[in-house]
């Protein structure tokens, strides 16, 4: 038999409206079944807009404040308690036929709806239309089962609980988050070929194969199912505990820690390098490390074990100077950076502002301040390494001074802070500087002079302390004074 088109459904609408209407004239409205625009509504909130046509007879019943309404039954088809998905404006609709568009609402879910259409001035309502399936998909997106590890093993007698990852996080928009959702579970017959096992937030596996789950939208198709999870039967008491790693083998350690999810079991243990890893007990695991990762699984009347070379692609990077640095006001300092990023860009900054211009992997510094510099994988990882630096001016130990100071202040304000003496006598020049207490006692004796003294604190016990030198050069020329060591 062959299935109405929507012109013949409309024929024989029209028809059994000018029968109807015949019989009673014009005193009462009469409507038409509707005629649906769709086959079955596969709603969301990307679209959910549909339509229905229906004929009415006679417009001239139609009283200005006259309002058609659509009313949506339940999922059986029965309107002991309708939903009102449309109405339209008073007066807005005069001319029969009319189209009507509406939306489900998002706890629509089921396989035999049906709608009618309702006036109210004049009262009248339709045939119920032909039943429909019709879905609201509030999640539409591929989820996770199992923590994402693609395997999972039994012990003989025993079984192994699938679940549905909860709650939603990252890139997981768990179906959970929607109450109203429920959900079949499959086995895969082929590469391509699947049976249903049953309904459920979970699943007790006792028998080998893969499984995935799909929220059940009926006969509208989705993109809500979950990943395959190969189950098996660990008959030599010994399985495989596959381990996977939430940012992926390599991982962009930028992103955080990975979280690494073994099996399910009834207890863990976690290894690093073949090291326990003291407190790592449970079903996961976090780390931003590289290493040989492995987990012991207790399944109960047998065990699992897996392990997983975890590989960070974080790149290696560095620079030439130290964090402190010194030069005088005329001189300048080469600072360099190398490293195994790929694509890398440099950005060199100076007391928080970016210096213009410098853009490679040397920079010639001229200015006193707080730099940094920031090296970025601009491919792959896209991470970022940066180093600070600074550099000071740094003290003239050996400045062209004229006379013998016979007072210096050693308060660290760089200022007179040690005892310089004229260039002659000073290292290079074989003097004999000689400096004593004011009881003899000889604190510094040397023949290298570096403009230092005093590089220790004095322990001053009063305003200032009085010390004597001796100045002798290789021509056996002296000269004597005094230090007054000021606070």
């Amino acid at each position: 038999m062959l299935k109405p088109t929507y012109l013949t459904q409309f024929i024989i609408g029209f028809c059994f409206f000018a029968v109807i209407s015949s019989k009673y004239g014009n005193a009462q409205m009469v409507i038409g079944t509707p005629n649906l625009g769709f086959s079955q509504a596969c709603a969301s909130a990307s679209f959910n807009s549909f339509s229905a046509t229906f004929i009415f007879s006679p417009e001239s019943l139609l009283n200005a404040s006259n309002q058609f309404t659509v009313e949506l039954s339940d999922s059986d088809g029965e309107f002991s308690d309708p939903t009102i998905i449309y109405t339209s404006a008073a007066g807005e609709i005069t001319v029969s036929p009319a189209t009507l568009n509406f939306s489900f609402p998002e706890t629509t879910a089921g396989e035999n709806y049906r709608i009618r259409i309702k006036s109210t001035s004049p009262a009248a309502t339709s045939s119920r239309s032909v039943p429909f399936a019709a879905y609201y998909k509030t999640q539409d997106s591929p989820f996770t089962i199992n923590n994402l590890v693609s395997t999972g093993a039994f012990c003989t007698g025993g079984s192994y609980l699938l679940t549905i990852d909860n709650p939603g996080s990252g890139t997981n928009d768990s179906p959970l988050l929607y109450p109203n959702l429920t959900f079949n579970w499959y086995k895969e017959t082929s590469p391509t070929t699947s049976v249903f096992v049953a309904e459920g937030p979970t699943l007790s596996v006792n028998t080998n194969g893969t499984y995935f789950v799909e929220t059940n939208y009926g006969t509208c198709t989705s993109n809500s199912f979950s990943n395959r999870v190969t189950i098996s039967e660990a008959v030599s008491g010994e399985a495989n505990a596959t381990i996977a790693s939430s940012l992926g083998n390599p991982f962009c350690p930028e992103q955080g820690f990975t979280t690494l999810s073994t099996i399910g079991g009834n207890t863990y243990q976690w290894f690093k390098d073949g090291n326990i890893i003291p407190d790592a007990t449970s079903q996961m695991y976090q780390t931003n490390e590289s290493g040989t990762f492995s987990v012991q699984v207790d399944l109960g009347d047998c065990s699992a074990s897996g392990s997983i070379e975890l590989v960070s692609e974080l790149f290696e990077s560095t620079i030439d100077v130290p964090e402190y640095n010194e030069m005088l006001a005329d001189e300048s300092l080469l600072v360099s950076v190398t490293t195994t990023a790929q694509n890398p860009t440099y950005e060199w900054y100076l007391n928080d502002s970016t210096i213009s211009g410098a853009t490679d992997a040397s920079f010639e510094a001229t200015e006193f301040g707080d730099y940094k510099v920031v090296i970025t994988e601009t491919t792959g990882c896209e991470a970022s390494i940066e180093y600070l630096f600074t550099i000071e001016e740094a003290l003239d130990l050996f400045p062209d001074v004229e006379k013998i100071p016979n007072v210096i202040s050693p308060n660290g304000d760089l200022i007179n802070d040690t005892w310089i003496i004229p260039p002659a006598y000073v290292s290079g020049t074989n003097t004999e500087v000689i400096i004593m207490t004011n009881r003899g006692n000889v604190v510094l004796q040397t023949n290298d002079y570096q403009n230092n003294w005093p590089e220790d604190d004095l322990n001053l016990t009063s305003i200032s302390q009085v010390y004597y030198y001796i100045i002798t050069t290789t021509d056996n020329e002296t000269k004597k004074g005094s230090i007054t060591v000021v606070k």
